[in-house]
């Protein structure tokens, strides 16, 4: 079995008339956590949404756990235990917190037959979602929002959790909470791929990292690594880590 759970080799993404992804290398290794950075447009969100079938490879593939997903459509890539949080979080403003973690649990028809254990676990990582379970989601703050948002990816156990840029927008606190509930979702062997524009953020959890520029991975390797070299951040990011 691959060390590496997720692997994109030579992939092309075209978004109509626009070439977005241009060679993409990536692996993900099994039960770390990869941080993907890069300047704004280099192509990070689209590699997200390629792995999950939500734009189709023009070129390339994407294997998971060694199967070719590239092709496949999304609702298929999901059921192979992978969980995406885009950006915008994807909540359903209507619906209490309760009905929204319903939806992700897919082994329960009600709220009764959801895992407790699990539930009792996930409260722990993130209170915010016990506190305001039977709230409506639309009506809490943007951190609360992405507490909710990882909190329904993890319902049920996944192989690999995506999420895109989870600590955006959010208050110092929340993403030092946030910060830890990655690492305890790390330490359970969840092995989860990251983009992430905080510096401290990636510093603090990313075991690996993947560095894009104009829709390539240009530099990959230690996370650790990069963040004791200012010369090469500098090169990569335009700044200094």
């Amino acid at each position: 079995m691959s060390d590496n759970l997720l692997e994109l080799k030579g992939v092309h993404t075209h978004i109509g008339a626009y070439h977005i992804l241009h060679g993409v290398d990536l692996v993900v290794p099994r039960g770390q956590l990869t941080m993907l950075l890069g300047r704004n447009g280099a192509g990070k969100t689209t590699t997200l949404r390629t792995i999950m079938g939500l734009w189709h490879a023009s070129q390339g593939t994407v294997r998971f756990a060694g199967n070719d997903i590239t092709a496949l459509p999304t609702p298929q890539i999901a059921g192979m235990n992978i969980a995406y949080v885009p950006e915008n979080m994807g909540i359903f403003a209507d619906l209490t917190v309760k009905e929204n973690m319903l939806l992700a649990a897919r082994k329960a028809r009600n709220a009764a037959q959801m895992d407790t254990t699990r539930l009792e676990w996930i409260f722990r990582l993130f209170p915010a979602v016990e506190k305001f379970w039977n709230h409506p989601a639309g009506k809490l703050s943007g951190g609360q929002k992405q507490m909710v948002a990882v909190a329904r990816a993890i319902i049920e156990p996944r192989d690999l959790l995506i999420v895109d840029e989870p600590s955006k927008g959010l208050a110092p606190a929340i993403i030092n909470n946030m910060i830890e509930a990655f690492d305890q979702l790390k330490k359970s062997g969840v092995t989860i791929l990251l983009v992430e524009q905080n510096i401290h953020f990636a510093k603090r959890l990313g075991d690996t990292v993947a560095v894009m520029d104009n829709g390539q991975v240009v530099h990959a390797g230690s996370m650790a690594a990069l963040a004791e070299d200012e010369a090469l951040q500098r090169s990569l990011l335009g700044l200094a880590l």
